[in-house]
């Protein structure tokens, strides 16, 4: 494990001001209806995305729409992070988006069914109050797609 005080100092710094307040309560909500029953979604913080699709920026809040029918062997990672070990996304993607693993849920009846369309961010570099207006667009989004629930894969 790296300490703070071996890091550069632009690098200290930058995680450093990531040491912020909790944003606030949970939102929690109750749950709708049975897990059988309900719609989810992937989201990912992985900058993932199609290798035809533009990738990730270091500092991007943008994501990527990622189709539940194409082959998730095709994804890319553009997530910037020097210090992340990519080994394990290129042996399997379902460590950092689980696709497949849901898609046997959905095969088995633990879950009623997957959006067609579910999503990527870039994980590193900003802070939460930068991705709020992104986060608003896409939730009016799976709201529209009937989503009862989100998996979160945060990378």
């Amino acid at each position: 494990m790296v300490r703070l005080s071996d890091l550069p100092e632009y690098e200290r710094e930058h995680l450093l001001v990531k040491c912020v307040p909790p944003l606030g309560p949970p939102a929690w909500v109750e749950k709708a209806k049975p897990l059988k029953d309900s719609r989810i979604a992937l989201i990912t913080t992985a900058g993932l995305h199609f290798r035809d699709d533009e990738a990730f920026e270091f500092a991007d809040a943008s994501f990527r729409a990622i189709s539940g029918d194409e082959d998730a062997g095709n994804l890319v990672m553009s997530h910037s992070s020097a210090n992340f070990d990519r080994s394990g996304f290129q042996e399997d993607v379902n460590l950092v988006f689980p696709i497949d693993r849901f898609k046997e849920l959905v095969a088995n009846k633990v879950i009623g069914s997957l959006a067609s369309i579910h999503y990527s961010f870039m994980g590193a570099g900003l802070l939460p109050e930068v991705y709020e207006k992104t986060v608003r667009s896409l939730a009016g989004m799976l709201k529209r797609d009937k989503i009862d629930a989100v998996f979160l894969t945060p990378v």
